[in-house]
């Protein structure tokens, strides 16, 4: 029960259906996107199809296959995991792949908080666990790798790398050269706010210059529309490098200065509000944002395990007063 001043927590309030979008960004290369929801990414090769990020449960996983199917009848044989959040990964058993893939940093970090964070998430996206009661389980990967790692479908080419931290300490991106295309995970948004709830705030900027330095003609970013086009995807990872620096650098002043986490709150909502407040799921991250930044600004390098009564805890002492 929240009063007329408090937003309902997390995500429970947006309970409104969302349009879907199937773009093709490169030749025989899909986004399947959904106004800020979690985007996926279809990759056709000669002799099967990758499906890039899974969504949160099966029956949201079945909406992706049924369009793969409106666009070809290839086995879907792979399964890739840009990181362990479980909005990405928790509908991997629908497509029923032969692999599952996900860097070995993510799948160490399933082992410590996957779990728990299944159960934060659950709890703060209620309309993305539609038919929740069919997830068998935690995913689990059956290969890993650590910096690169490349797949032939066929004659096509796809390298995931590792690129460096930023979303969270395992992310990868999925990149296909013969179009010059990445599929970025959550690492690149559009005009959604970048959940940091398990970022690395000071590694973020570098990983997206290290994602600018391959000049790609188009890539599928985490939340938020399929970007065609250089001038797109430079605007996306500078709206994104925005985002990131204008949230940790208030914070950091006043975690720096020995100020509390409420008046970081603050200082991050002024620095923040006006340039971001109609993105998607703002209001959703800031308060994770804002404990993450301050505890990196304090030197906890690793982010803490948020679980569904810490996540609570959070919401009431920020954006509840």
């Amino acid at each position: 029960m929240t009063d007329n001043n408090t937003p309902a927590f997390a995500s429970t309030g947006d309970l409104a259906e969302k349009k879907v979008s199937f773009t093709e960004v490169g030749k025989d290369l899909w986004a399947f996107t959904a106004e800020g929801d979690p985007n996926t990414g279809v990759i056709i090769g000669d002799d099967s199809v990758m499906i890039v990020d899974a969504q949160a449960t099966p029956r949201m996983a079945r909406m992706v296959v049924e369009k793969v199917r409106s666009v070809t009848d290839k086995p879907i044989k792979h399964v890739v995991l840009s990181h362990y959040h479980a909005v990405r990964v928790l509908g991997a058993s629908a497509y029923a792949a032969q692999d599952i893939v996900m860097s070995e940093k993510a799948r160490a970090m399933v082992v410590e908080r996957g779990q728990e964070d299944w159960d934060s998430e659950f709890d703060r996206f209620p309309r993305l666990f539609q038919g929740h009661e069919e997830i068998p389980g935690l995913t689990w990967p059956t290969q890993t790798f650590t910096q690169r790692q490349t797949f032939y479908l066929g004659k096509r080419r796809v390298d995931l790398m590792h690129l460096g931290r930023a979303h969270t300490a395992g992310d990868i991106v999925a990149y296909i050269p013969d179009q010059n295309v990445m599929f970025t995970g959550d690492i690149v948004e559009y005009r959604s706010a970048c959940y940091c709830g398990d970022a690395h705030f000071h590694d973020w900027p570098g990983t997206l210059e290290a994602i600018r330095a391959f000049d790609v003609d188009a890539i599928a970013p985490g939340r938020g529309d399929a970007l065609v086009g250089r001038d797109r995807v430079n605007e996306a990872l500078d709206l994104t490098a925005d985002f990131v620096t204008s949230t940790y650098r208030p914070v950091a002043k006043v975690a720096l200065g020995g100020g509390s986490l409420k008046e970081a709150w603050d200082a991050c909502r002024d620095s923040c509000d006006k340039k971001f407040g109609d993105y998607a799921i703002y209001e959703h991250c800031l308060p994770f944002n804002v404990a993450r930044a301050y505890d990196e600004a304090r030197d906890l390098d690793t982010p803490r395990i948020w679980t569904a009564e810490r996540d609570k805890q959070l919401w009431t002492a920020l954006q509840g007063s």
